[in-house]
């Protein structure tokens, strides 16, 4: 009887383990862990965590300060279909906002996110598009992009005119998936489409959107295998985006703002786990700091680069914050940060914030535009 139990057992956790499971396409097999890799970095302290909430699988963060001096920080969650509100300034909760649906104030997998003006870009995954609300009700004024977008999951805007931006939408389009229900990346050739452009442009209370193009480099070197995470710099006319496929080297590659790959690729080899959210501290004299994520589990590592030069400054983990996927820098001061916030991702359940000048001391860089660093 103990026998047949045992063998009744042992076919189950078969069955189990040899059953198929869907990941994302940056997912990967091992937990590299920052206590292992031997990468010099600062520890600083984390300002503030929010609340726990494991079932949320919460990806990406955004913030915007209100006219009266009140930060809301938001936050997506891929498992829940809805955005987190919290105090920007606290991390306290302050409200939930949405519910899985096709509809507006509905989402379906929200990944990306991001702020502009008063105006919230969320990415949809499963329903292929951007939606975009007013802020602070959170209302929805228009979608676009499902009609050319097939697995968003990062975007980043840059303002082009009056009441009119270009938003560039990273699409991990994939070519099926193998026998372990693991995405296959396309061949070099299809992967000219890794980036959608879109112009944006405010109508009273709505939006009207255009699609513009797509771009990918097609080359072994410049190419991006799983996308996601991307930021710009057009004063440098510089885009950069990073490469989350382990397999051919994560790491974070420079195009530009016209969508051609440069020829440089940021970080390779000095990325351990994997490459993730980037964000840009930038002063009006084109100097300033890069920020990118390497995705350990255990405490993610943020590697500092030259906003000029890219040369590689430094880098810094929190004491808790691990397994980090989107985040970010809200440059502009708040009640609590007079001179910005960096917010993190911790481990699909929480948002970190970093007080920049914790930051700046820890790596010598500067605290505002008018002072000098020697880490700089």
């Amino acid at each position: 009887m103990r026998r047949a139990m045992l063998l009744a057992v042992l076919l189950l956790l078969y069955g189990c383990a040899s059953t198929p499971v869907a990941r994302e396409p940056d997912e990967t097999d091992a937990d590299p862990m920052l206590a292992a890799a031997g990468v010099p970095h600062e520890v600083v302290r984390e300002a503030f965590l929010t609340s726990a909430t494991p079932d949320e699988n919460i990806d990406s963060p955004a913030a915007w300060t209100a006219a009266d001096g009140s930060t809301l920080l938001l936050a997506t969650s891929k498992a829940t279909d809805r955005l987190m509100v919290y105090d920007g300034d606290t991390g306290a909760d302050v409200r939930r906002m949405g519910s899985k649906g096709g509809g507006d104030g509905q989402f379906d997998r929200p990944n990306g996110i991001f702020v502009f003006e008063d105006l919230v870009f969320v990415v949809e995954r499963d329903n292929h598009r951007v939606q975009v609300l007013a802020l602070p009700d959170l209302r929805s004024v228009g979608v676009f992009g499902a009609e050319q977008l097939q697995q968003p999951y990062g975007l980043w805007l840059r303002e082009t005119g009056p009441g009119e931006v270009e938003a560039l939408v990273s699409d991990a389009y994939m070519a099926g998936k193998d026998e372990n229900g693991d995405d296959i990346v396309p061949p070099l050739p299809a992967l000219d489409a890794r980036i959608k452009r879109y112009a944006v442009k405010r109508v009273g209370k709505s939006i009207e959107t255009r699609y513009v193009g797509a771009f990918g480099d097609i080359t072994e070197a410049g190419a991006i295998r799983i996308p996601e995470s991307l930021w710009g710099d057009p004063a440098q006319d510089r885009l950069l985006i990073a490469e989350e496929d382990t397999a051919t080297g994560t790491a974070v590659r420079e195009y530009g703002m016209d969508g051609k790959f440069r020829g440089r690729t940021l970080g390779l080899g000095l990325f351990r786990a994997q490459a993730e959210g980037i964000a840009l501290w930038q002063c009006p004299d084109g100097s300033g700091y890069w920020l990118a994520t390497d995705q350990f589990k255990d405490r993610s590592l943020f590697h500092v680069f030259d906003r000029k030069t890219l040369r590689h400054i430094g880098a810094f983990s929190g004491e808790i914050v691990g397994n980090t996927d989107g985040v970010w820098l809200h440059a502009g001061a708040t009640k609590r940060f007079p001179n910005g916030v960096f917010y993190a991702v911790h481990d699909d359940m929480a948002v970190a914030a970093f007080d920049w000048r914790d930051i700046a001391a820890a790596l010598s860089l500067r605290k505002t535009c008018g002072e000098s660093a020697t880490g700089g």
